[in-house]
């Protein structure tokens, strides 16, 4: 199985965020262990770069994220993906929808997110992280 996992999840993840860390932890345990192919967008590494700056010092947000480089596919922004996601009037939110372009190009089964209404006119699936750790029975 292939996800996307969206920037909220991964920065629950990191972060700690209670009570959402714990069904976030357990899909990016099963991406660590290899049982789900996982990937992320680059625009996720560094907007959570950026976001955790005032957390995390430099050196361990680098050290971090190429820890997080080794466990996931990280799939790229192109001028193409850009333009489609401009033009797209499905969704209201163009972070959103640059993760959708991702998510296809990665063919993930899933989108794996906390924003679902951000998602309601995505070509791949979205689902929460509780929904989809209950789906494997985790």
């Amino acid at each position: 199985m292939k996800v996307m996992i969206d920037t909220n999840v991964l920065l629950d993840y990191v972060s700690e965020r209670q009570p959402f860390v714990i069904d976030s932890s357990k899909v990016i345990k099963l991406c660590i262990d290899d049982v789900i192919d996982g990937c992320i967008s680059v625009h996720t590494v560094t907007n959570l770069f950026y976001i955790l700056r005032k957390e995390i010092s430099v050196q361990k947000r680098r050290e971090l994220f190429l820890d997080l480089c080794r466990v996931f596919t990280v799939v790229g922004i192109d001028s193409l993906k850009l333009e489609t996601a401009l033009n797209n009037d499905a969704f209201d939110d163009l972070e959103d929808c640059l993760q959708d372009e991702c998510a296809k190009e990665f063919k993930a089964d899933y989108t794996i997110t906390r924003n679902m209404k951000h998602f309601d006119n995505s070509s791949v699936k979205a689902i929460e992280p509780k929904d989809f750790v209950k789906i494997l029975n985790i």
